[in-house]
């Protein structure tokens, strides 16, 4: 049984209201389609959008000037080699929409030590010894939900995004959940469907139970 009460029957986006950030809560939550999302002055809310945003990897669009990136970069990739510096680098680095405010030092704690558990990974990003990229996110028992990305080399977010993507399919998995749409995900093809048919989904992802790391 859940530690929360079930999504499908929420009128509205926010499913619950408490202050655990435990590995064992956050889990549950990634599981049935909740996430934690910190807002300044109000008890820690619990998610889940009656619009989801995903990426179905057929769907995927890579635009002419990020495909000649790729093939031209010289990055370096890796993934959970620094999950502690990703999401340090998504909390402080500065971003013109604002984004990456809310992983504050809680949140951090609590998605390190459930990188510990082996359910939160990271993609990182480096130019020689440097790291310029990442992004990091929960393995929701075979479907993989993006929290957060940075970059401080042009283009070095989406790439490691891409990079994600193609390990993702390696693995068998076909999409990428995204929670809340931004033109950063809508320009790589993400769209919105409803929380039921992506509870439904998730669902069948979790019973194909893929080992996604």
């Amino acid at each position: 049984m859940s530690l929360f009460p079930d999504p499908r029957h929420a009128r509205g986006d926010i499913i619950a209201i408490g202050e655990d950030l435990s590995p064992d809560t956050l889990r549950d939550a990634y599981r049935h389609g909740i996430f934690p999302w910190p807002h300044d002055e109000l008890p820690l809310p619990w998610f889940s959008p009656r619009r989801r945003a995903v990426v179905f990897f057929d769907e995927l669009h890579v635009g002419r000037s990020l495909s000649r990136t790729a093939k031209r970069s010289s990055f370096r990739f890796t993934f959970d080699r620094a999950f502690d510096a990703v999401i340090r680098a998504c909390a402080s680095v500065p971003r013109p929409e604002g984004e990456g405010t809310w992983i504050e030092p809680e949140i951090i704690r609590a998605y390190t030590w459930l990188h510990g558990e082996g359910d939160a990974h990271s993609v990182e990003v480096w130019d020689g010894q440097e790291l310029v990229g990442g992004v990091y996110g929960v393995d929701a028992g075979g479907v993989f939900t993006g929290e957060s990305m940075f970059h401080l080399r042009s283009d070095a977010s989406k790439l490691a995004l891409l990079q994600l993507i193609e390990h993702l399919r390696s693995r068998g998995s076909t999409w990428l959940d995204c929670q809340i749409m931004t033109p950063h995900m809508r320009a790589l093809g993400a769209r919105e469907i409803a929380r039921a048919h992506f509870l439904d989904l998730l669902a069948e992802a979790q019973r194909r139970a893929l080992p996604l790391f």
